[in-house]
């Protein structure tokens, strides 16, 4: 009486709702056209915008998926895990099309969690559910990774997942399919090295210093989170917001200070590079209103008689002291 009861129950809904069959096969290919989130849509008061997915193990065995915060990034991976596991169950799937292979299981690190009563941290219990998944994971598993990195520093962070991806598509005991939703923009770079890895981006849109949510997840890579904007929407004092959009550049020039005397060298050139002038971009010196056209560009002198020339001039305006 139960399994009717579940059987009659996935009818219902894959009627009432509008599910497709799905083909599960032995091959490596999970292909998904407007694939839904069987939950989101439901509860959704907006139409929910369907998505397509291909994974391989050929072109699109990773896929990095990068785009705003609130954009819909979880869901899409959400909802990948969902039809695999409903096609495995015997149900009709959330989609206009599905072909699912066969699939050992479904590891998935999303979220935050802690246990402080066992000393534990979000970061640590972090990186014990990676290393399950590195360890454990087969190239008949699916694997969703959301954020990997984010609970340490910025740097080790980026480090943490770059090696953790590139592990997942190089592995030389498993390479699963996997989703890896991530803001660090620098993991796209992948793609260009590593043929089976392949970036996805959720497109938004700005309107009059607005998001525009578009749940749209096309090929390429995005460049930006649109965080503030999502603090914005989130209700941060007005104040709090402006000053995130100009960054506290103090802190910035305290870290320079505190930094050896080579790398603020290198962020002095960093934020004043030196370029040739092009042919035609001359200005008038605000001086004695010659072009600097007017003649050409003289070699440096050495350093030993360009500070002998200073001294000899004196300071460029008397009435500021010049430091050492």
């Amino acid at each position: 009486i139960a399994a009717i009861d579940v059987l009659a129950a996935l009818a219902e809904a894959a009627h009432a709702l509008d599910y497709a069959k799905p083909r599960v096969h032995d091959g490596p290919e999970l292909r998904i056209s407007e694939g839904r989130h069987p939950v989101v849509e439901r509860r959704s008061p907006t139409p929910f915008v369907p998505n397509d997915l291909l994974l391989d193990d050929a072109k699109q065995q990773l896929v990095i998926v990068t785009g705003p915060n609130m954009g819909g990034k979880s869901t899409f991976l959400r909802q990948a895990a969902l039809i695999v596991l409903l096609a495995h169950a015997g149900s009709f799937v959330p989609a206009a099309e599905a072909q699912v292979p066969l699939t050992d299981r479904i590891f998935a690190r999303v979220g935050a969690a802690d246990n402080i009563a066992r000393g534990q941290s979000t970061f640590m219990l972090e990186m014990q559910e990676t290393a399950r998944i590195l360890h454990t994971a087969t190239s008949e598993s699916l694997v969703l990774l959301d954020e990997i990195g984010r609970g340490t520093a910025t740097f080790d962070g980026l480090s943490l997942a770059w090696a953790v991806a590139e592990h997942l598509a190089t592995g030389p005991r498993a390479r699963p399919k996997t989703l890896f939703a991530t803001h660090y923009h620098e993991l796209t770079a992948l793609a260009d090295a590593i043929p089976c890895v392949a970036n996805l981006h959720v497109v938004a849109r700005e309107w009059r210093d607005d998001i525009i949510f578009l749940r749209r997840v096309e090929p390429g890579r995005s460049d930006r989170s649109y965080g503030i904007q999502v603090a914005r929407l989130a209700g941060l004092p007005p104040e709090t917001v402006q000053r995130a959009r100009h960054p506290g550049h103090a802190g910035e020039r305290r870290a320079l200070r505190r930094a050896p005397p080579a790398a603020r060298r290198g962020e002095r050139r960093r934020r004043q590079p030196t370029r040739p002038v092009p042919a035609g971009a001359g200005r008038p010196c605000p001086r004695t209103g010659a072009d600097s056209r007017d003649e050409p560009r003289r070699a440096h002198a050495p350093a030993g008689d360009r500070a002998a020339r200073r001294s000899a001039a004196g300071p460029r305006n008397p009435r500021v002291m010049h430091g050492p």
